[in-house]
């Protein structure tokens, strides 16, 4: 059965939780798993993995260490780009944009409702920086673990830690089609008003 084309006239948020929404029920685990690419001010691009954390038209939300390489560069660089792959689907989301930090009421929301082991995971890890050995990591766990022994452990939240919000300026469906004549629309935000959607060759 062919897949219908992308319509034009869709709204791209209402698009994007329909395609999340089946990408939830057909991945076998993290659907919300995206690529982050960030950028130096010179340039130079680096990408990872992180996990979607919360949407809505403001953006697209995810966390991480201030501290980390990311967080460096998104310092320096407030723009980037993320990537959804749902290889099962054989769809693809780009979206770019620039970056906002979420509230510390955003934040603080988020770290408490994480598990104790990942709260105590995220204070000890000097993230993106060289680790002797992995006993060292472990045992800055394994301490912070005594001070907060309870799993209801109030765990504050440390001052290095929050998220950043990707306000879209484009968001771009693309899907497979037989022999390599996909289907591909992007909507433009940048214009001030309601997005302008294109189809694009593949």
């Amino acid at each position: 059965m062919t897949v219908p084309l992308i319509a034009l006239d869709a709204d791209p948020f209402t698009l994007f939780g329909q395609w999340m929404a089946e990408a939830e029920r057909a991945e076998p685990n993290d659907a919300n798993a995206m690529t982050l690419a960030t950028a130096t001010p010179g340039g130079r691009p680096s990408a990872r993995m992180v996990l979607l954390k919360g949407w809505d038209r403001a953006g697209f939300v995810f966390y991480t260490n201030l501290e980390s390489r990311k967080g460096d560069e998104i310092a320096a660089n407030p723009h980037a780009a993320l990537l959804f792959h749902w290889k099962s689907l054989r769809r693809q989301i780009r979206i770019e944009g620039p970056l906002l930090p979420v509230t510390e009421a955003e934040a603080d929301a988020y770290f408490a409702s994480r598990r104790r082991i990942s709260r105590l995971g995220a204070i000890a890890s000097d993230q993106s920086r060289p680790l002797a050995d992995r006993a060292a990591f472990e045992a800055r766990v394994a301490e912070l673990g005594s001070r907060y022994p309870a799993e209801d452990s109030v765990i504050p939240r440390p001052a290095n830690w929050s998220g950043f919000r990707l306000s879209p300026d484009a968001m771009e469906f693309w899907q497979d089609y037989p022999y390599r004549l996909h289907d591909r629309a992007v909507w433009d935000f940048t214009n001030g008003g309601t997005p302008t959607a294109t189809r694009l060759y593949p």
